[in-house]
């Protein structure tokens, strides 16, 4: 379940306004799903009689809040990165799942993401579409990295107020975090939700930023997640990636 929060980090990290590069969100080089994903630990629980759970992606949401900073501040925006685009399963009885996010799907600055987050000011059209190009391809390098991979692992049994380990895999470089989530299961439905702060420079990342860093990204980001998935049975997960 925590594995919401892979999703999450995936999105990790953004970059700041700019000028538009040239729009390459469209890029997964044709693949639908990471070839490194596992095709049979989901099918091999559920031959087993465990307990599997697949993500509803139309369901499920992972935002970062991104901040600005430097000497100039007052001269850029604040920014908030979406995923709606989370893909996994989740083996509750073994404690695991795994999950990817294809980084090419974020969006940013949905407006009523912006309201929720409370930010207090308002980027043009082509700001948000400079900071889109400029994160997807300066930051996030998409063309070489064009998934985040997750997986989860925590109690052999996962429980509401688990601690849940978390390996997320991003632009090329694995971290590990320890996270407390909120997880609630009834009527055949799983849901787990949390935050999390991290540093993108911990995934090699180095924060946008131009003037000589008098306008630039904060290194610091906050995320908060919710996933929403539902329990399949034995004919569902035959062959679960890509899942939807």
């Amino acid at each position: 379940m925590g594995l919401a929060l892979l999703v999450i980090v995936l999105v990790v990290l953004v970059a700041g306004c700019g000028s538009p590069m040239r729009e390459s969100a469209s890029v997964s080089a044709g693949r639908t799903a990471p070839i490194e994903f596992p095709s049979t630990f989901s099918a091999q629980a559920l031959a087993r009689g465990k307990a599997v759970y697949r993500i509803e992606t139309a369901r499920s949401l992972a935002v970062i809040t991104v901040r600005r900073g430097g000497s100039l501040a007052r001269l850029g925006h604040d920014h908030v990165v979406a995923s709606r685009h989370v893909q996994g399963l989740i083996a509750t009885d073994d404690g695991r799942a795994d999950l990817y996010l294809p980084l090419a799907e974020l969006s940013v600055d949905e407006p009523a993401l912006r309201a929720e987050a409370g930010l207090d000011t308002q980027p043009s059209d082509a700001d948000i579409a400079a900071t889109r190009a400029n994160m997807l391809d300066k930051v996030l390098e998409v063309q070489r990295f064009p998934f985040a991979l997750i997986r989860v692992s925590g109690p052999a049994a996962m429980t509401a107020g688990a601690q849940l380990g978390i390996e997320v895999t991003l632009h090329g470089t694995s971290r590990r975090f320890d996270l407390p989530v909120r997880i609630g299961m009834a009527n055949g439905e799983l849901n787990v939700a949390g935050t999390l702060e991290f540093d993108q420079s911990e995934f090699g990342i180095v924060p946008f930023s131009v003037l000589g860093g008098a306008i630039q990204v904060q290194d610091r980001l906050s995320l908060r997640f919710s996933v929403q998935a539902r329990r399949v049975g034995t004919g569902d997960v035959a062959s679960p990636w890509p899942m939807q």
